[in-house]
Parts: structure tokens; sequence; C-alpha cells
């Protein structure tokens, strides 16, 4: 059964004006940029452990490609990849539909992408087997696929109910990961998406964090440093939430968690959309967002305004 949520702004909203509008733009733009970005960043020194990257790169700053998948330089992964085709099937849909989900997934799925995680290509052999656009509930199943690629939720559900921010997130995510740990990352994750496109503060951001701890302790960031985290999403976003509160701008947050290795492509692709939604498009380096690959940037800025309208 697919189901369809027609989303939109809150109509109780207040009126906004240009310079408003020009802020929040300038934010989903920079969010769209941050995921790429730092996927692309990440994805040199991906399975790599921190004492690995050192040896090879010193401190890894730059876009350059190469990697365990030989990318060419400005090259993006299946975070970014996967996050276009959600959004366009939102587009093409006029609301988050299961089944228009599952039918962008499993359309890049047949494209032979550079890469995908097993339990994507597990849920999208399921929907492609038996129709259904939700795996079943799964204890194991708390990986950080649905979470990377949720930055179109966050764009189009903008000023609606928490509650329909949470339907149209299990609407995509379940298609492939279903699972109670995933869910509560990742709604986290909008949440401080949403916040920075508001002009939220690092305390704003930090309460979020915090609430998801309060309501899952394996969440807590303040411990040991996570280095080399895995793509369970627990150590995902513990390297994410301790690179960006242990920095003070968006370069520095991504240096910070690409360098801890691991999932890094993915660790930098939710950091960099959380932290270019906070920090604006100035804060970018120019010299990564012109190492991207022109048709990306272009799509992710497309897809940042379209999604918001």
């Amino acid at each position: 059964m697919t189901i369809r949520f027609a989303l939109a702004l809150k109509t109780d909203a207040p009126a906004v004006d240009s310079s408003t509008n020009h802020f929040l733009h300038d934010r989903a733009i920079a969010a769209y940029l941050g995921l790429a970005i730092g996927d692309a960043l990440g994805a040199t020194v991906e399975f790599l452990t921190p004492r690995e990257i050192t040896e090879q790169y010193g401190e890894h700053r730059d876009i350059i490609g190469g990697g365990w998948l030989r990318l060419r330089k400005g090259r993006v992964t299946d975070d970014t990849e996967m996050s276009l085709a959600l959004g366009r099937s939102i587009l093409r849909s006029g609301g988050v539909n299961a089944g228009a989900a599952a039918e962008a997934f499993s359309e890049w799925m047949r494209t032979k992408p550079v890469d995908i995680g097993n339990t994507v290509r597990r849920g999208i052999r399921h929907y492609r087997q038996t129709g259904e656009t939700s795996v079943p509930l799964h204890d194991y199943d708390a990986g950080n696929g649905a979470c990377m690629r949720t930055l179109p939720i966050a764009l189009y559900t903008l000023g609606a109910e928490m509650e329909t921010i949470a339907a149209a997130h299990r609407a995509q995510a379940h298609v492939t990961h279903h699972n109670l740990v995933s869910d509560a990352g990742t709604l986290a994750v909008i949440q401080m998406v949403q916040t920075g496109l508001r002009g939220g503060t690092r305390d704003d951001l930090h309460k979020i964090a915090e609430a998801l701890v309060a309501s899952d302790e394996r969440y807590r960031f303040d411990r040991r440093r996570m280095e080399n985290p895995g793509g369970y999403i627990v150590e995902t976003l513990r390297a994410v939430f301790q690179a960006l509160f242990a920095t003070d701008s968006f370069e520095a947050a991504l240096i910070d968690v690409v360098n801890r290795g691991g999932d890094a492509d993915t660790t930098g692709a939710i950091l960099g959309m959380i932290a270019g939604a906070f920090y604006g498009l100035e804060a970018i380096p120019k010299r990564w967002v012109t190492a991207l690959e022109k048709d990306t940037a272009v799509a992710c800025r497309e897809q940042a305004l379209a999604l918001l309208s």
C-alpha cells in the first residue's frame, strides 16, 4: 500500500519579507551544497582509520577524489545521489509519497551507482519483489542510510507540525530502514537542519541533541571522542555532534569529522547539511564549492529552492 502525504507550510504562519526569503534560500542552498561537499570530501578517506589518514594525507582538507571508490575529483556518492532522487520524487508527485520514493530509489539503483549500502540494496529489492514500500521492523537496521538522504524531507516539511514531519520521514526511511533507533536519530537531524534554516542558535542545536540523548542514552556524545565511526547511526551521530559542537565554523567542523575516518562520506554529508543550514552559504569555502562536479552543484541549488517553494 502506498501512503501519500500532501504537505504544506502551516497556513497560520506569518508573512515573510524579501530579506527573510533571501536568508531562507541562502541556508537551504548551503544545506544541500554542504551535504554534497561533506560527501565528496569524506569519500576520499572512507574506511580509513585516523592514523591511516594522517599517514596518507596529513590532515585531509580538500576535495581530491580517489579513495577506495577511485572517484573523480568532485564526484559524490550514494548520500547525495539518493537525496536528489528522493527530492525529485517529492517534486514529481507533489508530496512525500512512499511509492514514489521507493520507485525513485529503484530507478537510481538501475543506474549502477558507484556505491550502495547493503541495507539499501536489500530494501529496494524487497520493494521490487513485493511492491511493499516498507521493510519489516528490524532491530539490526539501525544504519545511517535513511538519515544521509533526509535533507529533502527537512526542506519540504519546513513549517509543518512534528507529527507530519515524522510521518514524512517514515514514508521515505522505511523503504529501506525500519528501525526505531534510526528513526529517532534521523528526526533529530531533521530538526537540527530546520532549526538552522530558521536562524536558530548553537544552544538550540545542542538542546535537540541532548533531547535525543535523553530519549536514548546510546546517543550520548560527551564521552570518548568517536573515532572511525561505522554505519551504525549511533556512531555516526555521535561523531557528527562532537565535531559540530567542538568547532566554530563550517570548514573546521567538516575537516574534524572526515578526519575521524570510518564512514566518512556519510558523517561528512550529515554534518554538512546541518552545518550548511546553520552557518549559511558564505561560510562554505569557495574551493570546496568549485571542486564539486558542476551538474551536482547545480542540481543541489535548484532542488533546494524547489523543495522550499
